[in-house]
């Protein structure tokens, strides 16, 4: 039998979204448990964008993503959150008393009164372009995100891909690569037309290559990649250098068992009301870019404040004979205890 783990609110991802969730909540002395299928925590944010910078951060001019985590993994420290990563909740059911118990991949079973759904666009994945033997370089050559810059200076780079991330990191990258190429199949770009002007200026300059067409094959020798096969819009193939492969193809966004709760969905994204932002389901949460709404904005500043406003109704579900108070952090010496920033 699995060891079963007693919790007052278990949340679903540790995005920037489920990591202010903590801190609201442990205002309220809720224990919470996070579980997510990434290796860490951040989400989205940390995982493809770590190094691009966040302009729109209440209080923080700019701030890349996984500074952003780390400042919320401090913040939320003394409410001592536990944190399952490499892990996808597949069962969730609701119990007699109301709870609910939560199973994973890994077996684990969690109760507890609250689930709180904070997954951003549910489980995500790189999408892997069509080359032959591509999965044989990845993690050693060929990569969907660029976690540290660092270790793409003085390669030999081609990035492939037409979108903001390519983009971003064709700029980006063009300031300490070996030499870099841009890859897209046609002229016209779905990115910022400042990024592309941008981009046009550095290829013009001679500090990058541009190529229309696509890659065709790989060349290396134990994943590690020494050259790119493309073949050219005009049917010419050749071969170009390259040491790192990055593919900017999108995401492929599933909900994954979410799909299968009960909840009822709106084109893959859960309705919920604006005062709680709970969904069909009593007790069960959605916040972030996962939920919908009229109005709704896909800002992580938006999440924050429908954490804020989820915490005071999963409050009065899990202590349902303790009155919510509402007090100020700058005020009230009773948070400043628990934040331990007062004796």
């Amino acid at each position: 039998m699995a060891e079963v783990v007693e919790t007052d609110v278990v949340i679903i991802g540790a995005g920037p979204v489920g990591l202010f969730a903590v801190f609201e909540l442990g205002l309220f002395d809720l224990k919470c448990h996070l579980i997510d299928i990434l290796d860490r925590a951040g989400g989205q944010c940390a995982e493809l964008y770590p190094e691009k910078p966040i302009y729109d951060i209440p209080g923080m001019p700019i701030v890349s993503g996984q500074e952003l985590t780390d400042q919320l993994m401090e913040q939320i420290a003394p409410f001592d959150a536990k944190f399952h990563f490499n892990r996808m909740v597949t069962g969730l059911r609701r119990e007699n008393d109301g709870g609910f118990e939560v199973e994973t991949d890994e077996g684990e079973i969690y109760r507890c009164k609250v689930v709180v759904i904070a997954a951003g666009g549910g489980s995500f994945q790189p999408k892997r372009p069509p080359v032959p033997g591509i999965e044989d370089y990845e993690g050693s050559s060929v990569y969907y995100s660029v976690r540290r810059m660092e270790e793409f200076r003085d390669h030999d780079l081609v990035i492939v891909g037409g979108g903001d991330s390519a983009l971003d990191w064709t700029l980006n990258l063009a300031l300490i690569a070996k030499s870099l190429t841009l890859i897209h199949r046609r002229e016209a770009f779905r990115g910022a037309p400042e990024s592309v002007n941008q981009m046009r200026a550095l290829v013009d300059a001679g500090k990058i290559n541009f190529q229309l067409g696509q890659v065709t094959g790989l060349k290396g020798d134990a994943g590690v990649l020494s050259a790119v096969s493309i073949k050219t819009n005009e049917g010419d193939e050749t071969d170009l250098p390259a040491t790192r492969l990055l593919p900017f193809f999108g995401l492929t966004m599933k909900l994954g068992p979410v799909a299968d709760w009960g909840i009822n969905l709106d084109e893959n994204l859960i309705p919920v009301d604006t005062e709680k932002f709970e969904t069909s389901e009593k007790g069960i949460f959605a916040i972030g870019d996962i939920n919908t709404y009229p109005g709704k904005l896909k800002l992580i500043l938006s999440g924050f404040h429908e954490a804020a406003l989820m915490t005071q109704a999963a409050k009065r579900i899990v202590h349902p004979d303790e009155k919510v108070i509402f007090q100020y952090t700058t005020s009230s010496t009773s948070l400043q205890k628990k934040l331990g920033v007062r004796d």
